[in-house]
């Protein structure tokens, strides 16, 4: 997989976190990201299929 060199994502992107898990940014904030959960294939666990993602643990994968 190759990743872009886009280091803060924007409303709509798809973005891989550290350990694996993938989602779709919802709202950007000035130190994270709000994100869909789109895969989890981890045994973590989510309320209402949402999280919180600083900045420095994310991949931008797909531009929106």
């Amino acid at each position: 997989m190759i990743f872009m060199a886009k280091k803060i994502a924007e409303l709509g992107d798809h973005i891989l976190f550290k350990n694996g898990i993938k989602g779709i940014v919802e709202k950007v904030n000035e130190n994270s990201v709000i994100v869909n959960i789109t895969e989890n294939k981890t045994g973590l666990e989510f309320e209402g299929n949402r999280t919180v993602v600083a900045h420095k643990n994310y991949k931008v994968i797909h531009f929106a």
